[in-house]
């Protein structure tokens, strides 16, 4: 089990280094408890890019991100929501239906 482990955390740490590099050469990140399908990585770049990945137990996490050297946030605060920049395609998915986007477009056309 501990081989196991080692290896989802080996792999997330790659995906870590990875996303680092592509955004801005430096992350931090953020672990949450996400219930039974596991603990959600958030990640933020030093560019404001940011995404997520997802591992199977804290544990697993925890190593990712050790291994990755990446410094960790207790919580995802002010602070840290403050550099991720978004863009249409955030807009579109978190506040489309509220401010009339594409969602509630289709939904209005269907309804006249």
């Amino acid at each position: 089990m501990a081989a196991d482990t080692s290896k989802r955390a080996a792999r997330l740490a790659r995906q870590i280094e990875t996303f680092a590099r592509k955004n801005g050469g430096s992350a931090e990140g953020q672990i949450s408890y996400v219930g039974q399908v596991g603990f959600r990585i958030v990640l933020v770049g030093s560019d404001g890019g940011w995404g997520d990945l997802m591992a199977p137990s804290k544990e697993v996490a925890d190593e990712a991100v050790e291994r990755a050297g990446i410094p960790l946030r207790e919580n995802f605060d002010g602070e840290m929501a403050d550099r991720v920049l978004t863009g249409p395609y955030e807009w579109d998915r978190m506040a489309g239906v509220q401010l009339g986007g594409p969602a509630n477009a289709a939904q209005a056309a269907q309804a006249a």
